[in-house]
Formats: structure tokens, C-alpha cells, sequence
């Protein structure tokens, strides 16, 4: 599992955005969104947490990866 704080995710537009972007790099992760947190937590086979990190950065989100 990876986790990141994505400090511009701020409404349910914003993590639709999110996880659109997580499934473009497997379509098969499981992501949990904790908005209030601005905590996304991603469990993918496909991809490791640099991978994600790498997109959601490429895609304009401001990750930051949680251990």
C-alpha cells in the first residue's frame, strides 16, 4: 500500500481527479480517499509508490508521499 497527502485536493471534484489519474496507471488499484485529510491510500500490483507519485505530480496534484 502507498499513501500521500495531497495537500490541493480539497472536494469530491478534486478526488475524482485524483483517482482518475491512479487508475490511468492501474486500472485494478483499490484507492481510498480520506478528504478531510487530503490522504489518498492506493493498493496496486501494477504500480509502486514512485510510479503514483510521479503521475499525480505529472497530473497537477501536490503529492506528497506518507510512509
Amino acid at each position: 500500500m502507498s499513501r500521500f497527502k495531497i495537500p490541493n485536493m480539497a472536494c469530491g471534484g478534486c478526488a475524482k481527479g485524483v483517482i482518475a489519474t491512479v487508475h490511468e496507471v492501474d486500472p485494478d488499484a483499490a484507492v481510498q480517499v480520506k478528504l478531510e485529510q487530503r490522504e489518498v491510500i492506493v493498493a496496486s500490483k501494477a504500480a509502486d509508490a514512485g510510479t503514483l507519485d510521479r503521475a499525480l505530480r505529472a497530473a497537477g496534484w501536490n503529492s506528497e508521499r506518507l510512509p
